[in-house]
């Protein structure tokens, strides 16, 4: 029999909010934190707009010594550090002494790409023939397992310490991944979730791709638009959330608050066929994801209160509507409440299911729905298969109990999980 999984730690680094309060204040507020960059503009991005956590080096020095963060420059770990160690300390943790190992606790921390400005300087000067002046950061910022060792060094986890990276299914898969972990007893405490640098040679790939929106870098507020007519493509983001997750034992046995009860989910992939490519979902695979996570959780569809959902702002919003209405066999009046957070943050990527994911755990806390920003003019597909009403466009108080979310990433990857307010 698995064991129960519960939440007892958050952490955020938010482009709309750093640290768990001002995260929290931020969403229920509609407060967007998409500002006009002029970096992007200088390099002729035809989007100028973006999210970026605003943090300070006197914030950083809070979480890594002096010698760490010497030429640390991956932005990326600054944010999953921040989300990390927060969530940590959230729970009511501490690190171990310096010469003990916490072999019950481990880390699954997701991420795309990490120190892209690095690689770039380092390949520059290995290209000089400059490789005796390339320093020893380069190596730890630039593989994609730097923040899951950052952490694990933090807290001197000893059980599974990993990343994990499935573009912008990351973040949520790593919660599913490390939920597992404790289910099956091995493991009590798994720090999970996910980051993502921020800067031009990440975000370039896809202003060349034309999906970001690129009608909107004099309203930068307004730019990110999901379910709407008016949506023109995603706008980027970056940062990290994170959450500890814990054995309901364990929990209980040191008295720990509880967020909330992981029930289960899912994960698969359409295969890149049928409706499905390198960029889009296979609907049958979504659905078929979604039920799923349904069956491992326990969970009849009718008792889904609220979904946060991937929604990025682009062409696909509508199809994805369609595909929680068949998969949940739920429409109109009768859908749950829906909610997308990437119109106050932008589309934050590999980090994006971490962050969303703390927003939605935020919102079984409170008993409230955040609202929809910049919901103005839902798209007519979306409202031809759910009521306007499901669709809040301000924060609501409806006391949820359950919450569905769902990340969807490029090469037709999916991952659904469920939520469940906690009853002792």
């Amino acid at each position: 029999m698995n064991k129960r999984v519960v939440i007892t730690g958050l952490g955020v680094c938010a482009p709309n909010g750093v640290g768990l309060d001002n995260f929290e204040q931020a969403i229920f507020n509609g407060v967007v934190g998409i500002q006009f960059d002029q970096e992007l503009a200088d390099l002729n991005f035809g989007c100028q707009i973006a999210g970026k956590p605003d943090i300070s080096q006197d914030q950083l020095a809070r979480y890594f010594t002096p010698l760490q963060l010497r030429d640390l420059t991956a932005t990326g770990i600054h944010y999953g550090m921040i989300a990390g160690v927060d969530a940590w300390n959230d729970a009511g943790l501490s690190s171990t002494a310096s010469e003990s190992v916490d072999y019950d606790s481990g880390i699954i921390f997701g991420t795309s790409t990490l120190g892209v400005d690095k690689l770039v300087a380092a390949a520059r000067m290995t290209d000089e023939g400059k490789v005796r002046r390339l320093g020893s950061a380069v190596v730890i910022q630039t593989m994609s397992s730097g923040i899951s060792a950052f952490l694990g060094g933090y807290i001197g986890a000893g059980n599974q310490v990993t990343t994990n990276s499935s573009a912008c299914t990351t973040g949520t898969e790593s919660i599913l991944m490390g939920y597992e972990r404790i289910a099956s007893g091995k493991a009590k405490r798994m720090l999970v979730g996910g980051c993502n640098d921020s800067g031009p040679y990440i975000w370039g790939g896809f202003d060349a791709m034309r999906v970001l929106n690129k009608k909107h870098n004099q309203e930068p507020k307004k730019g990110s638009r999901p379910m709407q007519t008016g949506a023109s493509g995603f706008v980027p983001g970056s940062g990290a959330g994170a959450l500890v997750l814990e054995s309901l034992d364990s929990a209980m046995t040191r008295g720990a608050y509880i967020y909330a009860e992981v029930l289960g989910g899912a994960v698969n992939s359409g295969g890149q066929r049928g409706s499905g490519s390198m960029t889009a979902p296979n609907s049958e695979a979504v659905q078929r994801c979604i039920k799923d996570a349904l069956v491992a959780a326990h969970i009849d569809p009718k008792d889904i209160d609220t979904i946060n959902g991937h929604l990025t702002a682009t062409g696909m919003c509508p199809t994805e509507i369609k595909n929680w209405s068949e998969a949940l066999g739920r429409s109109g009046d009768d859908f749950p409440y829906i909610n997308s957070l990437k119109g106050m943050t932008g589309h934050c990527l590999a980090a994006a299911g971490a962050i969303e994911t703390v927003a939605g755990i935020l919102e079984l806390k409170t008993g409230q729905v955040f609202g929809n920003v910049n919901c103005d003019d839902i798209h007519p597909d979306i409202l031809a298969l759910v009521e306007k009403s499901k669709i809040p466009d301000q924060t609501i108080p409806v006391n949820p109990s359950i919450l569905a979310k769902a990340s969807f990433g490029f090469g037709d990857v999916n991952c659904c999980m469920l939520f469940k307010k906690y009853n002792s």
